[in-house]
């Protein structure tokens, strides 16, 4: 297999820590800090989802929406049955957690990875479900932006990956064919579905978890961004 002439990468999850806002979480949600985070970011991809497949993206919602959305669904099922929140603050408690959203701590290989690829010629940037807004912030506060070439949100097409017009984008953004781009996701769906879509595809699996039972396997796997010097 050729090896890709460009390197893209989901950035919720890959590049940046969407479970980093646990503490903050935590510390406004005593005792639900993990629980309010892993549903949290469930039902934000469930929301993506749905969005993208009802009445074919008619309802379509910018990705800082459905976010914030998630998150409030979050908080109203864990912590407002238990009656452990006063509702009369809640709205400033869910833009706090919001506010932590914006610049999401990011993994510390990223930068030597991103580095690595530059100085190899290698084209690099992020294809991502989140809406411009939200990418460029997070490049910025993790100071990434002169390491990507390209910053693609699903934005314009108004669908969510695992729709094939999202993952078309890079192809577009790049002027290169699927089966020349490496596509690096720690998200197993975001792995299989650019995998089914004809991505060369590394799946990160940083938490340890089996791969999806659908009869397709990501073309490499690995536990570090790092090993994307081992397979590209």
């Amino acid at each position: 297999m050729e090896k890709p002439q460009a390197i893209l990468f989901d950035a919720y999850g890959t590049l940046f820590d969407v479970y980093s806002v646990g503490l903050l979480a935590e510390q406004l949600f005593p005792g639900q800090g993990n629980a309010l985070g892993l549903l949290w970011r469930d039902k934000q991809i469930e929301y993506s989802r749905l969005v993208t497949t009802s009445n074919d993206g008619a309802h379509y919602r910018p990705f800082w929406d459905l976010t914030r959305s998630a998150l409030v669904y979050a908080v109203k099922k864990l912590v407002a049955p238990a009656g452990s929140v006063d509702m009369a603050d809640f709205d400033a408690r869910i833009d706090r957690l919001m506010n932590q959203y914006r610049s999401l701590s990011a993994f510390p290989e990223n930068r030597e990875v991103l580095q690595d690829l530059r100085a190899r010629g290698i084209v690099t940037g992020i294809l991502s479900n989140g809406d411009p807004a939200m990418l460029n912030l997070a490049v910025r506060s993790a100071g990434l932006a002169e390491l990507l070439d390209h910053v693609i949100s699903v934005d314009p097409v108004r669908k969510y990956k695992t729709a094939p017009e999202a993952y078309a984008l890079g192809e577009q953004a790049t002027g290169l064919r699927a089966r020349q781009i490496g596509f690096v996701s720690c998200n197993a769906w975001d792995a299989l579905a650019a995998t089914w879509y004809g991505y060369q595809t590394l799946w990160v699996n940083r938490y340890q978890v089996p791969f999806e039972e659908l009869g397709t396997q990501p073309t490499y796997s690995g536990s570090s961004l790092r090993d994307v010097h081992q397979f590209f």
